[in-house]
């Protein structure tokens, strides 16, 4: 199994797979990592280009709902748990939930899971535009974006802002409006791994 698949299926980081495999004296072909992560990131890129087309490329209207509604829950977290702390390690959209896993030291309490779905709730009552714009990576972290940084981008990215909430650098595809989420939902908040939490959330459609 290759590290790009346990990063793009389960979200496993790879400096924790390089890492495992040090203690068992393997190695990960970290450059054969970078190719397909770019390779993964030019298709993203294409289907973000013609989701603002008029089309959702091979995405559904539901995984576009759901990968928006993940952009609102890390603004959310970092607000809620403190900026500094949370960040993104992993993330798995299937047509009927999200994944996401993030930095944090300790276990999510239940009264700041309900701050961070009240705060996702409100974007989403809001019916917010949701803007894309296209920007080198200096201009998209001067601007406040946030983004796997270390990360090999290429010489423009696109950044996708809900104003007030959220301003990420994606590939998309994405909702036009914050309100054709429906209700956000957390069903799950656990352990990933050693400094690393999970949450599973669904959005709920009257």
């Amino acid at each position: 199994m290759s590290a790009f698949h346990l990063y793009d299926t389960f979200g496993f980081p790879i400096e924790l797979t390089q890492e495992l495999a040090a203690e068992r004296g393997l190695t990960v072909d970290a450059e054969g990592f970078a190719e397909a992560f770019k390779a993964h990131q030019e298709l993203s890129h294409a289907g973000a280009e013609q989701r603002f087309q008029g089309g959702l490329a091979d995405h559904t209207e539901e995984t576009a709902r759901l990968h928006t509604a993940t952009h609102l829950l890390q603004a959310a977290l970092r607000k809620v748990l403190n900026s500094d702390e949370v960040a993104q390690k992993g993330s798995n959209i299937t047509a009927e939930r999200l994944r996401f896993d993030f930095s944090f030291p300790r276990k999510v309490t239940p009264e700041e899971l309900a701050a961070v779905e009240a705060i996702v709730n409100e974007a989403i009552a809001q019916d917010i535009e949701i803007t894309c714009e296209e920007m080198t990576v200096d201009e998209a972290r001067e601007s406040g974006a946030i983004g796997l940084f270390e990360s090999k981008y290429g010489s423009k990215v696109k950044v996708y802002t809900v104003p007030g909430f959220s301003r990420e650098i994606c590939g998309g595809p994405h909702a036009a409006h914050t309100g054709e989420l429906g209700r956000f939902e957390i069903k799950k908040e656990e352990a990933s791994s050693a400094g690393v939490r999970r949450i599973k959330a669904v959005l709920i459609h009257a």
